[in-house]
């Protein structure tokens, strides 16, 4: 009665189709003629599924369910579930190699029909299918799975689906990277399974914002520490060093039957973070901070530079200011964390800032430069002892504002130098923390100085950054002022001078590079060069230390090479005499060897001039000197002397024809026809000048302050004199050096210059005027000046006199013509075009 009630109840019917025709294959059978009332689609799905399942998919029945599907769109949903039921069958059987054949039919539908408008139907039984074969056990099934949900992935749908969702594929591959089988290609082949389904559901959900937004927290979390965990083991090692030497060139493998889960990894992280917008770039780079602070892989940081690296790479260049900033942040959450991994943070920001200094302009670039030194002054204020892991990094903060600034033009570099300047304790401050935090603000200006290319030293050293950093050359520390020097060493040398200048010494310079200073060099020698020198002179008689002359030495070399000329050798005749002035003055209470030290310095740097500008004739008396040293006063020579090795007992200062004469220098320039009335009328630097870089001094100044240098001025308090030369009377302009050859324009210039005669009145003539403003009565000069005022008013009184005459003559004229114009019409001569 069972097989009757088949035929007969429609109620039974599909149930027992579906188990019944499976099972009764016999042509014979008496209920074949049942086969016929199935529906098509579902006839045409058992024809693809062989007798014996190690044959495979049938083929043939395969296409012929393909062109019904494409014939009958409508049934394709129906299909797909149908699949769907006898794949769940055979799993429940553990028949999975029928399995394997209904996935692959799945799979060649979904090919095949993608353009169907009714896809999305077809589509939910697909991935139900992917689903229930992920939950199996089977590893097998779980790639199958992975594979077939990679290729869905790879579909461009025409229609947008609002109801799918994803979270148990990202949790399932996710579970699957992190895959541990004790046989070793197994588990490599699950973990990557897990990553293309991670890649699988990126490429289907970023592109599409209808579906579910996969950068929300929940699965960010889950695919960025997969992927992290992917790359961290098994890592290709000679994959990461190739990438680590290559700065940068981070090509994956692309041997696609060799490829290893570290490298897909890394190739989804990229694509990952390639897609990210603004504002879901932070989504990525929180959980792979927290990857690397859970699993404490900041030290050593291999790992964490090379992975900032990928990000760095990869991210859209507008965006690459976010993962500093990011990365800052997290240096400031971890400012109690221990000081190895506050290095390597530092070392990881330091290796990746340089990329992101390219996109940062204007107040970005200032607020890391701002971030960088708030670090560091926390590292200082927050550490009574300076150890060796806090120095290291504190070291790698400054390289990754050094590394920051070096992608900047020129001109920011200025701009965070000054902002840097500013940012530095005044010398007011005396306590321990601000001299730290002096000593390493200032290093990190140097760092920047070191990567800044100097054209124009009035480009470098503007005057509200110079103004400061000569104050700073004058602090009572050593270290501070060894490196204002070489702040000023590194801005100075244009031409690599600074490591041949570094050792002192009166020889020449074999390898010694310059040229001639340009017009506006000379110009700034002459407005901000005395200031310079001042400064100097003060650094060098504060310290006995060999450390601390010798790089004071190296500046003052390098400005000599960098600026002396003739128009500027007078200026620095007088810093040598100077320095040798220091040494010579009893008040000062120097030690005998730093006073020696400073004589040396000075015969070295006259050395050094004489050689730069070519006097011959002061090299000559340099080394007259030179000679007479070595006979009678060695000490007086380089190297320099360490005051703790040296005795003193021996060494006499008491020699004055053994020290520089001034007025053996002027009749040198002049013997080298070069101009010496500065040398000759100014007195050297002194110590403790005050300076002022905004502020030129005047002839004014010089004669009312006798402790600034003097300049000569050609005015009478009388008259003016206007044959007086102007070039002599301006402040800080010699005269042209006459040509040492004779000929007929050397002559005719050396009979326009003044003859000695004429000079020497000259001098006199300035000399009284400097007495008459120092000596004399107010009144007296008063007296003198009134003769002019009332010239100029006779003047004026005699041209407005003339204008008056003159406008009453042309008024009387004008009259005149009236008159003569209004005649009687009968007196009006016609031409004679008009008679008749």
């Amino acid at each position: 009665m069972a097989l009757i009630r088949c035929c007969f109840e429609p109620v039974e019917l599909p149930e027992f189709f579906d188990t019944f025709v499976q099972k009764c294959t016999d042509p014979t059978c008496c209920c074949g003629c049942c086969s016929a009332l199935r529906p098509r689609y579902k006839r045409l799905v058992d024809n693809i599924f062989p007798v014996n399942p190690e044959d495979g998919l049938v083929k043939s029945n395969m296409e012929k369910l393909t062109f019904y599907s494409l014939s009958s769109p409508d049934k394709l949903d129906r299909i797909g579930e149908y699949l769907y039921q006898k794949a769940s069958k055979d799993i429940n059987r553990k028949r999975y190699k029928f399995v394997e054949i209904a996935m692959e039919a799945m799979d060649l539908l979904l090919q095949a029909c993608h353009a169907q408008t009714t896809l999305n139907l077809f589509v939910e039984s697909f991935l139900r299918m992917v689903q229930k074969l992920l939950e199996d056990t089977n590893p097998n099934l779980q790639i199958m799975a992975t594979n077939s949900f990679v290729k869905f992935a790879n579909i461009n749908e025409d229609t947008p689906s609002y109801h799918r969702r994803y979270d148990f594929f990202i949790s399932k591959f996710s579970a699957m990277c992190h895959g541990n089988h004790d046989n070793v290609e197994l588990r490599d082949s699950i973990r990557l399974a897990g990553i293309k389904g991670l890649q699988g559901v990126i490429r289907k959900t970023v592109s599409d914002d209808l579906v579910e937004n996969i950068w929300d927290k929940v699965h960010m979390e889950k695919i960025v520490p997969s992927l992290l965990f992917n790359m961290q083991f098994c890592v290709n090692v000679l994959f990461v060093k190739k990438n680590l030497i290559a700065s940068g060139d981070l090509t994956p493998v692309e041997d696609a039957t060799h490829v290893t889960p570290p490298v897909l990894a890394e190739e989804v992280l990229r694509e990952l973070v390639g897609r990210a917008s603004f504002g879901h770039i932070r989504s990525v780079l929180k959980p792979l901070l927290t990857h690397l602070d859970r699993h404490e892989l900041w030290v050593p940081n291999t790992f964490a530079i090379h992975t900032f690296r990928i990000v760095m790479i990869s991210i859209q260049p507008q965006y690459s200011y976010t993962v500093v900033e990011t990365l800052m942040q997290h240096l400031d959450n971890n400012f109690k964390s221990s000081p190895k991994t506050r290095t390597s943070l530092a070392v990881v920001l330091s290796k990746i800032i340089a990329i992101a200094a390219g996109e940062s302009v204007g107040p970005s670039a200032l607020d890391i430069i701002n971030n960088l030194l708030t670090h560091l002054r926390t590292s200082v204020s927050t550490t009574t002892e300076i150890t060796n892991e806090e120095s290291q990094y504190q070291e790698a903060l400054i390289n990754a504002l050094g590394e920051f600034a070096n992608h900047h033009p020129d001109y920011q570099k200025i701009e965070i130098m000054l902002f840097i300047m500013n940012t530095v304790p005044d010398l007011s401050k005396k306590s321990k923390g601000d001299q730290m935090l002096q000593n390493i603000l200032l290093k990190s200006l140097l760092k920047v100085g070191t990567q800044y290319s100097t054209v124009s030293f009035e480009k470098a050293f503007p005057a509200s950054f110079l103004q400061p950093l000569l104050k700073m050359a004058r602090a009572p520390h050593d270290p501070t002022r060894v490196i204002v020097m070489q702040i000023f060493q590194a801005l100075l040398d244009r031409h690599q001078n600074e490591k041949v200048l570094s050792y002192v010494t009166i020889k020449p310079y074999p390898a010694l590079s310059q040229e001639p200073p340009s017009r506006s060099d000379i110009i700034f020698t002459h407005k901000y060069g005395a200031n310079i020198m001042q400064a100097l002179i003060d650094s060098m008689a504060l310290s006995d230390r060999i450390e601390s002359l010798a790089s004071s030495y190296n500046t003052a070399a390098l400005l000599i090479v960098e600026m002396a000329c003739g128009e500027t050798v007078q200026e620095f005749l007088l810093f040598i005499l100077g320095i040798q002035q220091v040494a010579l003055t009893a008040d000062l209470e120097l030690e005998v060897v730093h006073k020696c030290n400073l004589h040396c310095i000075a015969i070295a740097l006259m050395s050094l001039i004489s050689r730069v500008t070519g006097v011959n004739n002061l090299l000559e008396y340099a080394q007259k000197i030179i000679d007479a040293r070595k006979e009678e006063a060695p000490y007086f020579l380089p190297p320099l002397l360490d005051p703790k090795k040296t005795g003193t007992t021996k060494m006499n200062l008491g020699l004055p024809h053994l020290t520089i004469d001034k007025i053996a220098l002027a009749e040198s320039l002049q013997n080298a026809g070069m101009d010496s009335n500065r040398l000759q009328t100014g007195t050297p630097y002194a110590l403790n000048q005050t300076d002022n870089p905004a502020h030129r001094h005047s002839w004014v100044d010089t004669v009312s302050n006798p402790q600034l240098p003097q300049r000569n001025s050609s005015a009478d308090l009388t008259a003016y004199n206007a044959d007086g030369d102007s070039v002599t009377s301006s402040p800080g302009v010699s005269k042209k050096i006459l040509a040492p050859e004779y000929n007929f324009e050397a002559m005719k210039r050396a009979l326009a210059e003044p003859s000695e005669a004429m000079k020497r009145e000259q001098r006199d003539k300035q000399l009284q005027i400097v007495r008459t403003f120092r000596e004399g009565n107010f009144e007296d000069l008063v007296r003198r000046t009134e003769p002019k005022h009332d010239l100029i008013q006779n003047r004026l009184n005699d041209l407005f006199n003339s204008l008056a005459v003159e406008r009453q003559i042309t008024q009387s004229d004008i009259k005149t013509q009236q008159l003569q114009a209004e005649k009687p019409i009968y007196e009006t001569n016609f031409p004679e075009l008009f008679y008749y």
